[in-house]
């Protein structure tokens, strides 16, 4: 059941792409890759999307791109939500693409990693090329990503490290300032390792083979995720080693830099002069009761942006860190009009 009953439906292209810069992965995950493409509606036919602007939504932990093209109850997907933009005038057409970055460890930060892949390379290098020779969309200057969560933080890193391809980015409830969203979560990490003889291997066989994952299991999962991601050890199971001692908790300091220096608050600074400040948009939204506190890091990295002259738009709004789906329809009418431009 749609939400807009008058709104004329777009296309949904289910596609596949063959990676060669994931082929091997530390994680033994597929190279193959699904990729949704949505063509918004009265642009279907030969060479119609040539020249619309392309948005690419990343999204958060626990999903794949594919999932925000699935029928929603009480609410719209993606594409269905684009219509009704579209058709009411908010934002001009674009096309979207859906990739399925899912990975054997439940998610994506979407940055290159020595054991989850290069998912930048992926979606920088080889999707958009594959996606604009085929669509005739996007272009320099025309290109754009979204996301919420692991998203949003792909978003921001994307922003940061890649304005040569990037022209615009909006980041959902981003995971900024690692020591309040990720270093308190440390002693449940290891309270949930100890079931399992402190090994991750252990740990995610048994995550593996259970027929009924808990959320706490998923939770650990997620920041065993993370370590693979900001701090990989190709020579451990899966890549993955933690920044504390797993006895005591202790944090190891060269391994927490490590992690630290992937934090969008470090990002910024380091790349204040390579490019960022040439982007045509850059938004940032949060909750204001955020359950993963991530609407402190928000507040320090807008703090951090207007320092460095980085111009962005920031928001906050009265809600946590679920269900907020509906804040699309600021940050995709403001990327659109701005890439359309």
């Amino acid at each position: 059941m749609r939400k807009s009953t008058t709104a004329p439906r777009g296309t949904i292209h289910r596609l596949s792409l063959t990676s060669r810069v994931l082929e091997g992965n530390l994680l033994g995950d597929p190279a193959e890759r699904e990729v949704h493409v949505y063509v918004p509606a009265g642009f279907e036919g030969a060479g119609a999307t040539r020249g619309l602007p392309l948005l690419v939504d990343i999204v958060g932990y626990t999903a794949g791109g594919p999932a925000h093209t699935n029928w929603r109850n009480f609410g719209e997907n993606v594409p269905e939500r684009l219509d009704r933009l579209i058709h009411s005038g908010a934002m001009p057409p674009v096309l979207v693409a859906f990739p399925d970055c899912f990975t054997r460890l439940g998610g994506n930060q979407y940055i290159n990693s020595a054991a989850m892949g290069r998912w930048m390379d992926f979606l920088c290098d080889e999707m958009v090329p594959w996606l604009e020779q085929r669509f005739g969309c996007g272009g320099p200057g025309r290109r754009g990503l979204f996301g919420k969560s692991s998203g949003g933080y792909g978003a921001l890193a994307h922003a940061f490290l890649r304005p040569d391809v990037w022209a615009a980015a909006a980041s959902h409830s981003g995971d900024v300032g690692f020591d309040l969203c990720y270093l308190y979560d440390f002693p449940n990490v290891l309270r949930g390792l100890a079931k399992h003889e402190l090994s991750p291997e252990r740990f995610i066989r048994s995550f593996e083979q259970a027929r009924k994952p808990d959320g706490k299991d998923t939770h650990l999962l997620m920041m065993l995720c993370m370590a693979a991601t900001y701090d990989p050890d190709p020579g451990q199971f899966l890549g993955i080693r933690l920044p504390v001692d797993l006895r005591t908790c202790e944090t190891i300091p060269e391994r927490w830099a490590a992690w630290q220096a992937w934090d969008p608050l470090a990002l910024a600074p380091r790349h204040a002069d390579g490019g960022v400040k040439g982007l045509k948009a850059l938004y940032i939204d949060c909750g204001d009761r955020d359950q993963y506190n991530l609407v402190y890091g928000a507040r320090r990295l807008h703090r951090t942006l207007t320092t460095l002259g980085i111009a962005h738009r920031y928001e906050e709004f009265p809600d946590d860190h679920s269900g907020v789906d509906y804040r699309m329809d600021e940050s995709l009418p403001f990327l659109a009009k701005a890439l359309a431009g």
